[in-house]
């Protein structure tokens, strides 16, 4: 039986327990990820247990279309590593050639990582490679040029919560959506237990600038990890 195809916006799509996303730059795996064709597009296949977006469009209870950007959006990414979600995102956000004009203002703070993202910015046009400290706003501002649509942090840090507010209450749109990927294990072991450090969290969202949409459990695609799906108050 064919499985039913559900959109989840321009480029992306699920099947079954599957997301999609439409390549880009057809013939070409980021992460030697499977790819398949449907006509005259490439569709590749966004693993869950490598990417918590992608698991978090699997867990959520709400509609997973509002969690990822829209085509043209200006996007902000905290902790890009290689690029492997972040050329998900590019599918979605940007599209083959950046015909949808959008932006993905990429971050990360080791050399090595940044290599591979500039690799993957020469191919994929859109994506904005900057090796820096994510955590430091006076790193980053001079690259982000206007308040963004939508931010994505996944850093293994400390205080995820307060970088999380910090960054999005400087560069996040009115309404803009923020997704913090907050891993337990990087937390200080004095903060207590995983559900506390997350409680704890959830606690430094909630009196911030930031709506908290839905708390996400990613156990079972990414353990020790729930993700936070934020959007921005609007702020005269």
């Amino acid at each position: 039986m064919k499985r039913k195809i559900i959109s989840l916006g321009w480029g992306v799509r699920k099947e079954g327990r599957n997301i999609w996303t439409r390549n880009a730059v057809k013939g070409v795996s980021v992460r030697k990820e499977r790819r398949k064709r449907d006509g005259r597009n490439e569709w590749r296949l966004w693993d869950p247990t490598k990417s918590k977006i992608a698991a978090s469009l699997l867990r959520t209870k709400l509609d997973p279309a509002k969690i990822i950007p829209q085509p043209g959006n200006d996007c902000l990414y905290l902790g890009s590593s290689t690029g492997g979600t972040v050329s998900h995102i590019h599918d979605c956000v940007c599209g083959s050639g950046n015909h949808h004009k959008g932006q993905i203002i990429a971050i990360d703070i080791s050399s090595r990582m940044m290599r591979e993202l500039v690799k993957l910015s020469e191919i994929r046009p859109g994506i904005v490679p900057v090796l820096a400290d994510a955590r430091d706003i006076a790193q980053i501002s001079p690259f982000i040029y206007k308040k963004v649509d939508w931010i994505h942090q996944d850093l293994s840090i400390s205080d995820q919560a307060k970088t999380f507010v910090k960054i999005a209450e400087s560069f996040l749109k009115n309404n803009g959506v923020g997704l913090l990927s907050l891993k337990g294990a990087s937390e200080r072991a004095a903060d207590g237990s995983l559900e506390i450090k997350f409680e704890k969290a959830e606690e430094i969202l909630m009196n911030s600038n930031l709506n908290v949409i839905e708390k996400i459990d990613l156990k079972g695609l990414e353990e020790q990890h729930v993700l936070f799906y934020c959007k921005m108050k609007c702020i005269d």
